[in-house]
């Protein structure tokens, strides 16, 4: 029978359920950061994210439906967090899309779900479910700690990389630079309620679950994407 992880306990029990499935390490990032990419890459990177981070604020919808009314702090973040994909200042797939422009593709092919991978689809497919039927509590777990948690990590690798080796402009990569900034702000806020609101073992053990399951969901949206678009290009470069 588990017991009860004090916070520091289980807050370091959460970033180790992270670790090694990070995407940071996957090829596909690892590629590109090197500098190893093409547009016509990050073009087909583009057209799946889309799918994947196109409908976060509907995800959110789910879990800010089922967190209950007591938890004021979790519903405020919650609808914060969905105010700012879809209304603050520029919505976050307008950036993705110019973006993704800026990379050859267009809009109508970005927005074609028939463009995802399987793997994407996988992905898209495990938000919607855990946003819909788990715990809002796990349910914040599994998509703020175990992926949105992850993103300023990833994306501090591979826009220096957009600047000097791609020649993006500060314009083009917008999405990149806001998300290291917002995504941290929301990584810290998901901890801090899901180490507040996880408050009974069996609660904090699937946190972990879905935090571990989180992690291992990315980087099979990420290891998909290296399979489908750049394997038989840049195998060769990168021991995957």
């Amino acid at each position: 029978m588990a017991e009860l992880l004090s916070k520091d306990e289980f807050r370091k029990a959460l970033e180790e359920a992270i670790k090694g499935n990070h995407s940071q390490k996957a090829p596909f990032t690892v590629a590109w950061a090197e500098g190893k990419l093409e547009r016509k890459h990050f073009a087909r990177w583009a057209e799946n994210h889309y799918h994947y981070v196109g409908p976060f604020a509907d995800y959110l919808a789910y879990i800010y439906a089922n967190t209950p009314e007591k938890y004021t702090d979790a519903k405020d973040f919650t609808l914060q967090n969905m105010y700012e994909e879809e209304i603050a200042g520029d919505r976050h797939t307008d950036l993705l899309i110019r973006f993704a422009e800026a990379c050859g593709t267009t809009r109508e092919r970005v927005e074609d779900p028939h463009n995802m991978a399987p793997t994407t689809l996988g992905l898209q497919s495990w938000c919607y479910n855990v946003a819909q039927r788990e715990n809002f509590v796990v349910a914040t777990a599994a998509l703020v700690v175990g992926l949105e948690s992850q993103v300023p990590d990833i994306y501090r690798k591979q826009t220096p990389a957009l600047r000097e080796q791609y020649g993006f402009t500060d314009e083009e990569i917008e999405f990149f630079d806001l998300h290291i900034v917002s995504d941290e702000i929301h990584g810290e806020r998901g901890y801090k309620i899901v180490l507040e609101c996880a408050d009974t073992p069996e609660l904090q053990q699937a946190c972990l679950e879905a935090v571990r399951t989180g992690a291992k969901m990315r980087r099979m949206y990420m290891d998909g994407l290296w399979r489908t678009y750049l394997e038989e290009d840049l195998g060769s470069l990168i021991n995957a």
